[in-house]
């Protein structure tokens, strides 16, 4: 009786440590500092684009210059490898990407689209480059930080937080395009670059003295014969698989997000301030709610849930395409694509973090969130095309029926009924 006593008290110690320390508050600021180069390059600019006159497909044809981030696992062994001379092996890195950033973010309004349309492109592959390099030491960094029990918890709050950086260039910015020139709306959205900087100079390395591998050649070649070797080729190979295809729905459904709105008829300003009310909301939602599920059910589990919710946001866009520009339907299918999309990433993170060896996070995380990636560059160069020809109704059906492939994959990689220590 006294050990079942024991043994309570210290799960609800060690479950009320999981979700109150200061790892966690550090997820909420790599978040958030991690998604808002993504986000202008996903929204801001393509609303940018759109209102300057430019057309649907060659917007959607824009989107190739997120393509760093389908490619990141390619220089993340010399991340890996090297350390730069100041800060530590990953702070280091941080410091660099985070201060390009802010310079590269701020310095693109300057352009006109009608007469600058590939400088602007050229800026965007920059910022894309050194966004996905931050996300290389960030993703690093966070599986170093977090022990494997808070996983789910801290990679549901760095994706919340991640989304709801998206507020920024995603509403934020497209209230002030209604009062300012573009280059002051990029110059704002670019200053927001500096809760990276303070975060990087505040906090610690994780891991006091890291062992990086030895030579550029263990840092390429240990990553991929470690991950093969731990689990099999075969499952390895259903893994990448499951990566591709799982949010491949929801990353055709949001690729022209922006555009679509526009399209129906909603104002810069009805974009901005209903999307950001509606994507806070969901963020305190779903945030907490998402980790601890994972924490109560498992990582196997919350993929199961949240890739069902990220189905019926699909059916929100499709509800929103039929209705028009009603503000009601514009915050609830927001809503929704925060909430789903989100917790789904959430899962999708924690799960490549799960398979990963922490000693070698970079890279081995980097491939999968390269692979993650693939989907929405994808998506997003094509989408244009295929809207023109089905409309947008039509088209959010397609997202749907292209969800269901990573869910039937999961019968395979992440089995409702597993028994794992997660």
């Amino acid at each position: 009786m006294v050990n079942s006593v024991v043994r309570d008290r210290s799960r609800k110690e060690s479950f009320k440590e999981a979700i109150l320390n200061r790892r966690m508050l550090i997820c909420v600021f790599t978040g958030f500092t991690s998604g808002m180069p993504l986000f202008l390059l996903f929204q801001l600019i393509p609303g940018w684009l759109a209102v300057e006159g430019v057309g649907l497909k060659e917007i959607g044809f824009f989107a190739l210059v997120q393509f760093p981030y389908t490619w990141k696992f390619l220089w993340s062994p010399i991340i890996d490898r090297f350390t730069l001379p100041f800060l530590g092996h990953r702070r280091g890195w941080m410091l660099v990407t985070q201060l390009v950033l802010l310079v590269s973010i701020g310095s693109i309004g300057f352009f006109e689209p009608e007469v600058s349309l590939w400088s602007i492109a050229y800026i965007s592959v920059a910022i894309a480059f050194f966004s996905a390099s931050q996300d290389i030491v960030l993703d690093a960094y966070r599986r170093e930080l977090l022990p494997d029990v808070e996983l789910g918890l801290g990679n549901s709050i760095h994706v919340q937080t991640y989304r709801l950086s998206g507020l920024i260039p995603g509403g934020l910015g497209f209230i002030l395009a209604d009062h300012l020139a573009w280059h002051m709306v990029f110059g704002v959205v670019a200053l927001f670059m500096l809760v990276g900087v303070v975060t990087t100079l505040a906090i610690d390395e994780a891991i006091a003295e890291p062992t990086p591998p030895k030579t550029l050649k263990d840092s390429v070649v240990e990553p991929f014969r470690d991950f093969i070797a731990r689990i099999g080729f075969r499952p390895a190979l259903l893994v990448l698989a499951f990566l591709f295809l799982y949010k491949l729905g929801d990353n055709l459904a949001t690729a022209l997000q922006t555009p679509f709105f526009v399209a129906l008829g909603f104002t810069m300003t009805q974009i901005g301030a209903i999307s950001k009310t509606a994507g806070i909301i969901a963020f305190l939602s779903g945030s907490m709610a998402g980790g601890l599920i994972m924490v109560k059910l498992s990582i196997n589990r919350a993929l199961w849930l949240f890739g069902v919710v990220q189905i019926i946001s699909i059916f929100g866009f499709a509800v929103l395409a039929e209705v028009g520009p009603d503000p009601f339907m514009l915050g609830a299918a927001v809503f929704f694509e925060y909430l789903g999309v989100g917790l789904g990433a959430a899962a999708l993170i924690a799960f490549m973090a799960r398979t990963t060896n922490p000693a070698f996070a970079a890279t081995q995380l980097a491939l999968f969130t390269a692979l993650a990636a693939v989907p929405r560059v994808l998506a997003s160069s094509v989408t244009g095309v295929i809207v023109e020809y089905t409309g947008w109704t039509n088209f959010f059906f397609l997202c749907v029926a292209c969800a269901v492939p990573g869910m039937l994959l999961l019968f395979k990689v992440a089995p409702w009924n597993e028994k794992l220590t997660e």
